[in-house]
């Protein structure tokens, strides 16, 4: 079980990569680029979209060493892994309808470690 969400947050990792990708204009022409979050609601402006892809970056940093810790079994990775996915969970929800995946994972992330913790899978 461990592996498996091991997996699991290093491919949320890479989603949330794209978001930072996205936020600094790092990806060809053609791609959309907004400076909005909440559907729409509030602009950002140029400046302020970059730092929000600043914490995207954190996050999937966060995801990272989460990851890592449950590769190599540390006594941190749980407690890691519920706080980044739950820092996740709440960057997502800006996102909304758009990042309903990535709410659905982050919830997903949450309730298998606390399950997996109750049953002494890690």
């Amino acid at each position: 079980m461990r592996i498996v969400l091991a997996i699991l947050m290093t491919l949320h990792a890479v989603a949330h990569l794209v978001s930072f990708i996205e936020a600094w204009r790092l990806i060809p022409q053609g791609f959309p680029y907004k400076t909005t979050v909440l559907s729409g609601h509030v602009d950002l402006g140029d400046v302020g979209i970059r730092a929000v892809g600043v914490v995207w970056l954190v996050v999937a940093g966060g995801f990272l060493l989460a990851a890592i810790g449950a590769f190599a079994a540390s006594t941190w990775w749980v407690p890691t892994a519920l706080g980044v996915a739950v820092s996740s969970l709440l960057l997502t929800s800006t996102e909304l309808p758009d990042a309903r995946g990535g709410v659905a994972i982050n919830l997903a992330i949450v309730v298998a470690v606390v399950a997996a913790r109750q049953v002494g899978w890690v």
